[in-house]
């Protein structure tokens, strides 16, 4: 067996996960009473709240018209909210809380911290890539291209042949 693999061995914990952003937009029914609304969001606050996590903004985009029809209905109450968290688990809950609420038609999170971790890792591979590159002397100016051979103007007009 194989050390800290069996149960008088149990899995180290690998030290807290980085905190991740999130942004959760959820869009519910129209006729959605302002109270139910202002209740769902305490609920995806405390939830959050109870998981270590952090609500940065909440923005609460009104009713607008949807793209395609959801649940029977052209239009939605929008709202967005930007989360920090450390816990992987936060995001199922919150998502279970939303499925089963009635008054949700439609939810997605995004994962916005990969993308600027990724954004970031171009720009270092691009950096690194520019000082590999040989560097030109910037004290001397380039050279000019050679001038075509100038071609020298006629100045008499050719002879007429005469028969």
């Amino acid at each position: 067996m194989h050390p800290g693999n069996g149960p008088e061995h149990p899995v180290q914990n690998r030290g807290t996960m980085e905190e991740r952003l999130y942004d959760l937009v959820f869009i519910c029914m129209p006729a959605t009473p302002e109270e139910e609304i202002a209740k769902l969001i305490s609920i995806v606050e405390n939830a959050t709240a109870e998981r270590g996590g952090r609500v940065e903004k909440v923005d609460k985009l009104g009713t607008r018209k949807m793209a395609y029809r959801v649940a029977k209905q052209r239009e939605g109450y929008y709202v967005h909210m930007a989360l920090r968290s450390t816990q992987g688990d936060l995001i199922k809950e919150l998502e279970r809380r939303l499925k089963v609420s009635d008054a949700v038609i439609k939810y997605m999170t995004v994962r916005l911290d990969e993308e600027i971790k990724r954004q970031q890792k171009l720009v270092a591979r691009r950096e690194h890539r520019a000082r590999k590159r040989p560097r030109k002397a910037a004290a001397a100016p380039p050279a000019a291209p050679a001038a075509p051979p100038a071609v020298p103007p006629a100045t008499e007009p050719p002879a007429a042949a005469t028969s």
